[in-house]
């Protein structure tokens, strides 16, 4: 019985991310699957916490260094699409000095990302807000 569930399981996956396939690109997808920097981080230099017009909220932690951030960790309620974003945002940002990682706002994600449909870039701009929180909240 469970070999039937399994087969049930893999079929199902494999359609989720074909139809996944057409509405992003594998960098979205891998991002979304496979998460890089997500978690919590014990004593942050910084943090930030934004929640997005669509109820999504994200939470970036950084750890900086002589002016660069050196690791950058995230944490979110949201959808694949937020947390590809989040995968994608705090990948950008770390070994960025803050000045540079300032920089990485939504149009950064977006184009890193090879672009979200229309519905989604709002995660984009989530992301590169949380971040800038997360800066300003180090910087105070």
């Amino acid at each position: 019985m469970s070999s039937d569930f399994e087969k049930f399981a893999e079929r199902l996956q494999e359609e989720i991310l074909e139809d996944a396939r057409k509405h992003y690109t594998e960098t979205v997808i891998d991002n979304w699957m496979h998460p890089r920097n997500m978690g919590r981080m014990e004593d942050p230099d910084g943090y930030g916490r934004v929640t997005g017009p669509c109820g999504d909220t994200m939470e970036i932690f950084i750890s900086v260094k002589k002016g660069k951030i050196i690791d950058c960790k995230f944490v979110t309620d949201g959808c694949g699409t937020s947390i590809a974003c989040g995968s994608i945002v705090t990948e950008l940002a770390k070994g960025k000095s803050l000045d540079k990682a300032k920089e990485i706002n939504q149009t950064v994600a977006l184009e890193t990302c090879g672009g979200l449909p229309p519905d989604d870039e709002h995660c984009a701009l989530l992301l590169s807000n949380t971040l800038i929180e997360a800066i300003r909240n180090y910087e105070r």
